[in-house]
This record gives structure tokens, C-alpha cells and sequence, in this order.
């Protein structure tokens, strides 16, 4: 304990007498200080990152139930020289899927056999659950028991089965749960508790949204979750705009929906009614086949070809509308300098032909209806109202509106986190590794305040939103697509050319410096790590954003180990470039752990046969000695309160402060 002198003592007094509230004499802050230096020498939780989700939420689903494989490895550690191969990973399935993996095994069995195996695998259940609870304190093991079996899995967890004394009141628990009829549900709540158990924090590192069918079941899913933290993508920032009621934002989420058929995610998932714009599609494009909005249709999705020919109308019918609310907002917006990127006015009406960057190209498509070649970027009285709707549905959806909220909640432009940089993209840089310095607001912003200057002005757009030309949400806007966002990480977005011009000479996004610098730089990834505070020695940059292209040889580990970027392809739709089906990352008190996972099959696969994602595992840094809450930014509070009532302690024995007995 800290000597303390006298002065030092009358100079904290006013903050001990505040303390002395809470911890009324010298036994009771000895107490607490006793207890946070238990807590102190206990293994690190085990945190779990995962990025790119693109709306995958089975796949995204069953990650989250093996904790990226943690839990199987747990059953196999705890029961593997007691069962067999089989047992363990029919329970391992059963701690993912408790209550469907019990309905197919009630269908193979007798009532007699159903009860045995009810004893025999809740017997197994809590041995499992035991070493998951054995990394905390008895305090927040109880905090994470279910209400209904609090005091009985408390019991079991606590006693030990083989203990002479304890024996029979262990078993006739576990009997009881049985006769009772309670075995079911236990075995349910239990499984929760092991995996609320074996993951202690877990991060998100951005896109949620986009591709895949299922970002609202995402949502729902981290909104139940006890403790996580969101670092924003750029799809994530697009629908944060769309929810703010920005239409270049809105029309955004729309087109990319109908581009891989996902109508069911805005319609359904959030109530958003399309309606206006199918009407408007259908009148408008009625003898245009649209052959190059033709959506992306997954062999999952069953859809009619008259369903398919709408949404290819639907698809051109709001690209053209969002280029030219997108040339609109470029105007409105000087600062931005995104001239170049008003491709409608660059179309040649006679020639069908466009200039990009100073070329002509041919156009594939010279169908444009809606477009006045003396104002291109201007909105016909039906796109307007089309518009105005899709505004207000969105700005009135209540499910949304709640995501939004949590991803503002939880999440922010970046994390630091036990010595860990978390960012979707990328840290603007110049092409000489310097931070590039971006004028905002009237002042220039680089690096960290940079990126702390984003964070604020997203808030902004999104709360303080009140005028009725969305001005403020415009910057979220800014953030999805400017090559000077560090979300974005490209020197521009190609979505006109890449429907409109054959030619892919213009499709190509160029990478900005910090993908080309950092790959083997670990002396940048240091320097990086320095200005955001984060030991360069002990930390790591984990991003996500671009897909690591497994197959073609790329590593999700660059800059000499310092780097780790875990975005593998858990959106089908880059699994064919990526090879695999998504990376994942597990953060324990050993080390950092690297996952790779094959294509997921199914739930119903998951259950019934017990296939599980074919996963590899590799040890990126293991610890000379294993890592306790001490080494954690919360053993670093929890270390300033020891100092605290350790001063408190200090002051009574000193009789700066009087002890109150009673």
C-alpha cells in the first residue's frame, strides 16, 4: 500500500469524504480492496471479432453459438478422455441449438431413455459450464444466471459432484429437474449461460448492412448481447443516412437491396413500402428489358422471372435516381470537390457516348427517359414524389430507427481496446506515410483528430438533423463513398461505370496509400498505433473492409504481424474471390487466434447432422505468460480504484476522514 502523506490526504479530502459514502470505515474498504486484487489476478476474457457481415445472419448466427469454435474446443478440454468423439459433438451442437437439437433427439427416443440422457448430459453440461464460469468471479457468474435456475445452477456450478458429503444432494438436483419435468428448459438456459460465459466482449468491426438477406436479424441479434462494441463500416454509415432521411443515402440502400434481391430486407425486415417505385419503374421502363440491372439471384432465393424483370426496372429506375440526387448534393457541397463524379453531365445524348477523366467511352445503354440532356441531374415531378416517399418511410420506420440507434449507441469511427486498434477501413494517409490533413469545418484535422472530428459530425447528422434539405446527414453521405473517407479507403466509387461502360478501364478503384504502404510496414503500423495511443509493442491494427483474397495467396497478416485484417468473404457474394467464407478473430488470455471458416451449410444441417463450419485455427501471437485483468484496460480502472480506497484506507487511520460504525 501507497504511503500517503497528510497534505496529500487534505488535498483529496473533499473526493474521500464523497468515497467514505460507499465504503463507511476501514473494514469495508479493506474488503473491496481485497476483492478488486483477487479480481485482478484472474485470466483475461476471452474477446471475439468479427467483421463484414453483409447481412449473412445464419452464417453470422452460428459464429456467434460456437464462438467462432471456442466452445467445441472447451467440450473437447473438459470431457475428452470421458467420451466419445460423436458425444462430444452432439454436444457441442446442443450447447448452439439447445432447444431444436432436443426436439429431433425426442423423436429417437423413449421416455425412459429421454430422462437418463437428460441426467447424463446435464451432468455434462455443467462440467462444461464450470470451467467456462472458472475465468470469473462468483459475483458476475451469478449476474449471469438465468432468473428461473439462479440458486440451482449456482449449486451444481460451485459443488463438486464427486465430493463424499455433497454427493447425494448434487445428484438428487439434477433427479429432480428430471421428475419434475424441468430438464428441458435447464438444458436450454444452461447452454446460454455457457456461451454468454466463454465470450466476454465481443466486436463488431463494421458492415453489418448490404448483400446478404438477413442485416435486420444481425441487428436484433447484437442487441441481445451483454457486451460488444460496433466499429462503423461504410454500409453501416449508408444506412445510418438513409435512417437520417437523406435521400442520396436512401437511394443508396435501395438500389444496392434490388441488386441482390433483397426487397425482403426493406419491405419486410423494416416496413419500407416499394410500391411507389415499382409503379414508377413499371410505367416508365416498361419496353426496356434493363439487361444490365438484372439482379444478382443466389440459388437460395426462389424468384419468378416477372418478379425478376420488376426488379431490374426498379434496379435502373433508382440508379438513375440517385446520380441524380448525388450530382445535387456534389453542388451543394464545393468543399467536397467531387466534380468529377457528375458523369451526367458528361453523357453525349447524340453519341451515346460519356467522358469520364478526360476519355470517351461508349455507353451500353442510351435509354434514359427520365434525363433532360440540358439538366441531367434534375428530377422529374415522379421521381420527386417517389422520393419524397421512400424519405418519409424511412424516416418513420420504427424497427430501423431503433438499429440506428443501438449502432450509434454502441458503435463509433474507431476503438481502442486492450492494446488493439479496431477500424473498418483505414487511417488516411499521404503517399508518403504522413497522415493527410483534411480541412473540416474551417480547421484541419489529421490522424486521430481526424477520425474523433468524423465521429462527432456523424452524431451531429444523425441527431441534431433538422433541416429540411438534410444538409446536416450529408457528411454520412460523404463518409460511404469520398476517396477522403477513412470508411471507404478507394479513390472513387465506379457504380455509373460499371452499368453503363463495357470498357472496365474505368471500373477500377484505386486503393488509397495505406493499403499500399502498410502491408510490410511495421514501422507505419507502429507509428499509427503511437498516434491513437496504443502501445506500438504490445498492439495490432484489426480492420476489416477489404476481402482477403485466401485464394489467390493473400494473408489476412501483414505488416509483419502488427496488422490483422479478418475480412475473408462472409458475404456470399465475395466467397468465390476470397476462397473461403470469412475470417474471424479470438482474443483470450493466451494470445490472439486467427480463424478461417468454409461456406456454412445450414442450421437445420448444423442440427440434425451435427456439420459444423469447417474451421482452421491459427496462433498468431501466444503470451510468454498468460494474460490477466491486470493487462486489461479494465484492470487498469480497476487498479486506480485500489489506489483509491487504499488513500481512503490511508485517511481514516490518519483521522482525516472519520470511520462511521453504524
Amino acid at each position: 500500500m501507497n504511503a500517503y502523506t497528510k497534505i496529500q490526504l487534505q488535498e483529496n479530502q473533499k473526493y474521500l469524504e464523497l468515497l467514505s459514502q460507499s465504503f463507511p470505515n476501514i473494514t469495508t474498504a479493506v474488503g473491496e480492496v481485497v476483492n478488486l486484487k483477487a479480481i485482478l489476478n484472474l485470466p483475461k476474457g476471452t474477446e471475439h471479432f468479427l467483421t463484414d457481415i453483409h447481412g449473412e445472419h445464419e452464417a453470422f448466427n452460428h459464429v456467434m453459438q460456437n464462438a467462432s469454435g471456442t466452445i467445441k474446443r472447451k467440450v473437447h478440454q473438459e470431457l475428452g478422455n470421458t467420451i466419445a468423439f460423436e458425444e462430444l459433438e452432439e454436444l457441442s451442437t446442443l450447447i448452439y441449438y439447445p432447444e431444436e437439437k432436443i426436439d429431433l433427439i425426442k423423436r429417437e427416443r423413449n421416455q425412459e431413455s429421454m430422462d437418463n440422457w437428460y441426467k447424463l448430459t446435464i451432468y455434462r453440461l455443467v462440467t462444461v459450464c464450470r470451467a467456462a464460469a472458472s475465468k470469473y468471479t462468483r459475483s458476475k457468474v451469478r449476474k449471469a444466471l438465468p432468473k428461473d435456475f439462479a440458486y440451482i445452477m449456482e449449486e451444481l456450478l460451485q459443488e463438486d459432484e464427486h465430493r463424499f458429503n455433497k454427493k447425494e444432494y448434487y445428484n438428487e438436483i439434477i433427479a429432480s429437474l428430471v421428475k419434475l419435468d424441468r430438464a428441458q428448459h435447464f438444458i436450454v438456459e444452461i447452454s446460454g449461460v455457457i456461451k454468454r460465459l466463454t465470450i466476454d466482449h465481443l466486436h463488431i468491426i463494421g458492415d453489418v448492412y448490404d448483400r446478404g438477406p438477413g442485416p435486420d436479424v444481425v441487428m436484433d441479434t447484437l442487441m441481445q448481447h451483454h457486451s460488444l462494441d460496433i466499429q462503423w463500416g461504410n454500409h453501416d454509415i449508408l444506412w445510418m443516412g438513409a435512417a437520417a432521411g437523406n435521400p442520396s443515402c436512401i437511394a443508396n440502400t435501395v438500389r444496392i437491396a434490388l441488386r441482390y434481391a433483397n426487397m425482403d430486407v426493406i419491405e419486410d425486415g423494416y416496413g419500407i413500402n416499394l410500391v411507389p417505385l415499382a409503379s414508377f419503374s413499371n410505367r416508365v421502363y416498361r419496353d426496356d428489358p434493363c439487361l444490365d440491372f438484372i439482379p444478382k439471384i443466389t440459388e437460395e432465393q426462389h424468384t419468378s422471372d416477372q418478379e425478376i424483370a420488376l426488379m431490374a426496372k426498379m434496379h435502373k429506375a433508382i440508379a438513375i435516381i440517385q446520380f441524380k440526387l448525388e450530382e445535387t448534393l456534389i453542388d451543394k457541397h464545393p468543399e467536397y470537390h467531387m466534380e468529377k463524379r457528375q458523369l451526367l453531365r458528361c453523357i453525349d445524348f447524340e453519341n451515346s457516348t460519356v467522358t469520364v477523366e478526360g476519355v470517351v467511352y461508349p455507353l451500353n445503354d442510351s435509354n434514359f427517359p427520365t434525363l433532360d440532356p440540358n439538366n441531367p441531374y434534375t428530377l422529374t415531378e415522379e421521381e420527386a414524389q417517389v422520393v419524397d416517399r421512400l424519405v418519409y418511410a424511412f424516416l418513420h420506420s420504427e424497427r430501423l430507427q431503433k438499429h440506428i440507434h443501438f449502432m450509434y449507441a454502441k458503435g463509433s469511427m474507431y476503438k481502442v481496446f486492450n492494446d488493439n486498434l479496431l477500424f473498418h477501413a483505414c487511417v488516411l494517409l499521404n503517399n508518403d506515410g504522413s497522415f493527410k490533413t483534411i480541412r473540416l469545418c474551417g480547421n484541419d484535422y489529421s490522424g486521430k483528430l481526424l477520425m474523433d472530428k468524423f465521429d462527432q459530425m456523424a452524431r451531429e447528422a444523425y441527431f441534431g438533423n433538422t433541416n429540411s434539405d438534410h444538409t446536416e446527414s450529408d457528411i454520412l453521405w460523404f463518409l460511404w463513398c469520398h476517396e477522403d473517407s477513412p470508411l471507404f479507403g478507394k479513390d472513387k466509387m465506379a457504380t455509373f461505370e460499371r452499368y453503363f461502360i463495357d470498357d472496365k478501364t474505368p471500373h477500377k478503384e484505386h486503393h488509397a496509400p495505406f493499403y499500399i504502404l502498410i502491408d510490410d510496414d511495421d514501422i507505419l503500423a507502429k507509428k499509427i498505433l503511437v498516434e491513437f495511443g496504443v502501445d506500438p509493442e504490445e498492439g495490432h491494427l484489426i480492420n476489416g473492409h477489404i476481402p482477403v483474397k485466401t485464394i489467390s495467396g493473400e494473408s489476412p497478416i501483414r505488416a509483419k504481424g502488427k496488422q490483422l485484417v479478418i475480412d475473408g468473404g462472409f458475404a456470399r457474394a465475395y466467397q468465390k474471390t476470397t476462397g473461403i467464407a470469412g475470417y474471424t478473430l479470438v482474443y483470450n488470455s493466451y494470445g490472439l487466434i486467427l480463424i478461417s471458416h468454409d461456406p456454412f451449410e445450414s442450421v437445420e444441417k448444423a442440427i440434425a447432422d451435427g456439420v459444423d463450419i469447417n474451421s482452421t485455427l491459427s496462433v498468431v501471437e501466444k503470451s510468454t505468460e498468460r494474460k490477466r485483468v491486470r493487462d486489461t484496460d479494465n484492470g487498469k480502472a480497476l487498479m486506480s480504484q485500489v489506489e483509491d480506497l487504499e488513500m481512503l484506507i490511508s485517511a481514516y487511520r490518519k483521522g482525516i476522514i472519520k470511520e462511521k460504525l453504524f
